[in-house]
Protein backbone atom coordinates (compact mmCIF):
# COMPACT_ATOMS: atom_id res chain seq x y z
CA UNK A 1 0.00 0.00 0.00
CA UNK A 2 2.68 2.56 0.95
CA UNK A 3 5.13 1.49 -1.76
CA UNK A 4 3.35 3.73 -4.27
CA UNK A 5 2.83 6.63 -1.88
CA UNK A 6 4.87 9.81 -2.02
CA UNK A 7 7.26 10.32 0.92
CA UNK A 8 7.40 13.70 2.63
CA UNK A 9 9.43 14.73 5.67
CA UNK A 10 8.05 16.81 8.54
CA UNK A 11 10.39 18.90 10.68
CA UNK A 12 9.36 20.57 13.93
CA UNK A 13 10.09 24.23 14.70
CA UNK A 14 9.66 26.39 17.77
CA UNK A 15 9.78 29.61 15.73
CA UNK A 16 8.41 29.39 12.18
CA UNK A 17 9.67 32.85 11.17
CA UNK A 18 13.19 32.01 12.34
CA UNK A 19 13.04 28.67 10.50
CA UNK A 20 11.81 30.35 7.31
CA UNK A 21 14.68 32.84 7.48
CA UNK A 22 17.24 30.04 7.99
CA UNK A 23 15.97 27.96 5.07
CA UNK A 24 15.85 31.05 2.84
CA UNK A 25 19.09 32.79 3.80
CA UNK A 26 21.28 29.79 4.56
CA UNK A 27 19.92 27.09 2.23
CA UNK A 28 18.43 29.22 -0.56
CA UNK A 29 15.02 27.55 -0.26
CA UNK A 30 11.64 29.26 -0.35
CA UNK A 31 8.35 27.64 0.62
CA UNK A 32 6.02 26.84 -2.25
CA UNK A 33 3.06 27.05 0.09
CA UNK A 34 2.27 28.16 3.60
CA UNK A 35 -0.56 27.84 6.05
CA UNK A 36 -1.13 28.79 9.65
CA UNK A 37 1.69 27.10 11.57
CA UNK A 38 3.39 25.49 8.58
CA UNK A 39 5.59 25.92 5.52
CA UNK A 40 5.89 23.45 2.62
CA UNK A 41 9.02 23.14 0.49
CA UNK A 42 9.58 21.13 -2.71
CA UNK A 43 13.01 19.98 -3.89
CA UNK A 44 13.98 18.02 -7.02
CA UNK A 45 12.36 14.72 -6.05
CA UNK A 46 10.73 15.21 -2.69
CA UNK A 47 9.17 17.63 -0.32
CA UNK A 48 9.26 18.59 3.32
CA UNK A 49 7.24 20.72 5.67
CA UNK A 50 8.22 22.68 8.75
CA UNK A 51 5.54 22.95 11.40
CA UNK A 52 5.21 24.73 14.71
CA UNK A 53 5.72 22.29 17.56
CA UNK A 54 6.11 22.51 21.30
CA UNK A 55 8.17 19.30 21.22
CA UNK A 56 11.91 19.21 21.73
CA UNK A 57 14.15 18.33 18.80
CA UNK A 58 16.85 15.87 19.84
CA UNK A 59 19.24 16.82 17.04
CA UNK A 60 21.05 13.52 17.69
CA UNK A 61 20.21 11.76 14.43
CA UNK A 62 19.75 12.78 10.82
CA UNK A 63 16.15 13.88 10.35
CA UNK A 64 16.36 14.72 6.65
CA UNK A 65 19.01 14.65 3.96
CA UNK A 66 19.76 15.69 0.41
CA UNK A 67 21.74 13.66 -2.11
CA UNK A 68 24.10 15.89 -4.09
CA UNK A 69 26.45 15.42 -7.04
CA UNK A 70 29.39 17.39 -5.57
CA UNK A 71 29.57 17.45 -1.79
CA UNK A 72 32.65 19.71 -1.63
CA UNK A 73 30.98 22.38 -3.74
CA UNK A 74 27.74 22.08 -1.74
CA UNK A 75 29.55 22.36 1.62
CA UNK A 76 31.59 25.30 0.32
CA UNK A 77 28.47 27.15 -0.90
CA UNK A 78 26.53 26.49 2.29
CA UNK A 79 29.47 27.61 4.45
CA UNK A 80 29.63 30.84 2.42
CA UNK A 81 25.97 31.36 3.41
CA UNK A 82 26.83 30.85 7.08
CA UNK A 83 25.98 27.19 7.63
CA UNK A 84 28.15 25.56 10.32
CA UNK A 85 28.95 21.89 9.70
CA UNK A 86 29.34 19.36 12.48
CA UNK A 87 32.68 17.68 13.12
CA UNK A 88 32.64 14.07 14.33
CA UNK A 89 35.40 11.82 15.61
CA UNK A 90 33.61 8.60 16.56
CA UNK A 91 34.41 4.93 15.99
CA UNK A 92 33.55 4.36 12.33
CA UNK A 93 32.73 8.03 11.60
CA UNK A 94 35.29 10.83 11.34
CA UNK A 95 34.81 14.08 9.47
CA UNK A 96 37.63 16.02 7.87
CA UNK A 97 36.68 19.63 7.20
CA UNK A 98 33.06 18.64 7.80
CA UNK A 99 32.93 15.67 5.39
CA UNK A 100 33.01 11.98 6.34
CA UNK A 101 34.00 9.05 4.14
CA UNK A 102 31.47 6.26 4.81
CA UNK A 103 32.23 2.70 3.77
CA UNK A 104 29.47 0.67 2.17
CA UNK A 105 26.28 1.66 0.43
CA UNK A 106 23.31 0.06 -1.27
CA UNK A 107 24.47 -1.74 -4.42
CA UNK A 108 22.39 0.53 -6.68
CA UNK A 109 24.05 3.60 -5.15
CA UNK A 110 27.72 2.62 -5.36
CA UNK A 111 30.42 1.41 -3.01
CA UNK A 112 30.29 4.12 -0.34
CA UNK A 113 29.09 7.57 0.53
CA UNK A 114 30.47 10.91 1.62
CA UNK A 115 28.39 12.80 4.16
CA UNK A 116 28.17 16.09 6.04
CA UNK A 117 25.73 17.29 8.71
CA UNK A 118 24.47 20.59 10.10
CA UNK A 119 21.73 21.81 12.42
CA UNK A 120 19.00 24.15 11.27
CA UNK A 121 17.83 27.10 13.37
CA UNK A 122 15.41 24.82 15.24
CA UNK A 123 17.88 22.12 16.27
CA UNK A 124 16.98 19.59 13.55
CA UNK A 125 20.02 17.64 12.28
CA UNK A 126 20.16 17.69 8.48
CA UNK A 127 22.56 15.87 6.19
CA UNK A 128 23.90 15.96 2.70
CA UNK A 129 25.40 12.95 0.99
CA UNK A 130 27.18 12.03 -2.20
CA UNK A 131 27.29 8.39 -3.30
CA UNK A 132 30.72 7.04 -4.15
CA UNK A 133 30.39 5.16 -7.43
CA UNK A 134 32.63 2.22 -8.23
Amino acid sequence: MLGKAKVATRLPAKDLDRARAFYSEKLGLEPVEQREGGLRYVCASGEFAIFVSAGVQSGTHTQMGWEVEDIEATVRELRARGVAFEEYDLPGLKTVDGIAEIAGNYASKGIGERGAWFHDSEGNLLGIGQPVRS
